[in-house]
């Protein structure tokens, strides 16, 4: 198990052809895979915005697989920025526009 002491935490925005596509289900199963915890969801400007934990190695894993997104996304570009880490999350979370569906 990875010490808590050598998590991050990332705000990821992914811009392009990213809504309608099927991006935060791959988000999540890639996500899931890589052992990183976090949510994601679409946002009004047509972005997906990402919240993931995770040691370096994962996190840099998980935008490599951000970066390509599934076969009918058009990924045009992807930010990431280090925040503090909130509020500590189990597993991966999609967020609709409706609340919150695991």
């Amino acid at each position: 198990m990875e010490s808590l002491f050598n998590l991050q935490c990332l705000h990821i925005r992914v811009f392009g052809k990213v809504q309608g596509v099927g991006f935060r289900k791959f988000t999540k199963a890639s996500a899931e895979m890589l052992g990183v915890q976090g949510s994601a969801q679409n946002l009004p400007d047509g972005s997906v915005e990402v919240y993931a934990y995770g040691d370096d190695h994962q996190l840099t894993a998980l935008l490599e697989k951000l970066s390509v997104g599934p076969s009918r996304a058009q990924v045009e570009k992807v930010e990431s920025i280090k925040v503090a880490r909130g509020l500590d999350v189990a597993g991966f979370w999609i967020v609709p526009d409706s609340g919150i569906l695991k």
